[in-house]
């Protein structure tokens, strides 16, 4: 995982634990107040936002616990495509222009640019380097692309 994508993970644990975890122990306490539990709408509520929380908190912790982060920036630049580079492509096909960071699958946002390091795109680009064309197979069909440019930001 990337250093960005450790520190959003780190925000979130820390909101679940101190934002959310509070939260919700505060409306378990307001529901058993009403009374009856079996018949508390409010209580089986609380109870369902609390296991989420706590599953998330675990599956955090354990994603931390076993990642490689991967500070790119303190990485020597080069023109070769690897894990959290930054590249440029340019489609061959129609001369569209588009950028992706190759990120974990955790940190994967199509929309903000980030692809996963698993996806058909990704897997096409490592290894590769400035220059070179690529031949990328994606469930859309083949799609070929040049490497304009490789920022390690």
């Amino acid at each position: 995982m990337t250093k960005q994508g450790e520190e959003s993970l780190r925000a979130e644990l820390d909101n679940l634990k101190k934002v959310e975890r509070p939260r919700i122990v505060k409306a378990i306490a307001e529901a058993r107040e009403h009374g009856d539990l079996k018949e508390n709408a409010e209580y089986h509520a609380a109870r369902e936002q609390q296991s989420f929380a706590e599953g998330r908190i675990q599956e955090i912790e354990g994603k931390l616990a076993n990642a490689q982060v991967i500070d790119i920036t303190a990485v020597p630049a080069s023109e070769k495509v690897i894990f959290g580079a930054t590249v440029s492509l340019i489609n061959l096909e129609n001369d569209e222009e588009s950028k992706y960071q190759i990120v974990g699958d955790d940190e994967a946002d199509v929309k903000s640019g980030k692809i996963s390091v698993n996806s058909p795109i990704a897997r096409g680009l490592i290894g590769k380097s400035v220059g070179d064309e690529v031949l990328i197979k994606t469930p859309a069909g083949d799609n070929e692309f040049e490497i304009d440019q490789v920022e390690y930001i």
